[in-house]
């Protein structure tokens, strides 16, 4: 059994097979860890195609085009396309506009 930060409870360690890696069972702590050895950008990706998997079916339409805009502004941010301005620097921009300071 392993614990799960995210949700605090213990989660029964299982076998998950992997028949495209190798013969061999490999354990969610196995599977993890090496996630973990992954690049920080390739961490990113992983963990947003996971977090899609498990709410794919869900998905409203507007909601599937949310996730579209959403993961469109993120590759712009990534990409240097579009540079982001910190959360106080924004409030102060627009507190000027609109006359308030």
């Amino acid at each position: 059994m392993f614990f799960c930060k995210s949700t605090s409870f213990l989660i029964p360690q299982r076998r998950i097979p992997f028949p495209y890696a190798s013969a061999k069972a490999t354990t969610i702590d196995q599977l993890a860890a090496e996630a973990l050895s992954l690049p920080s950008e390739a961490r990113a990706l992983l963990a947003d195609r996971i977090v899609e998997s498990l709410y794919a079916s869900e998905l409203s339409r507007i909601g599937q085009l949310w996730i579209s805009e959403a993961k469109r502004r993120r590759d712009e941010v990534r990409s240097g396309r579009v540079k982001t301005i910190p959360g106080g620097e924004t409030l102060a921009r627009v507190r000027r506009a609109l006359g308030g300071e």
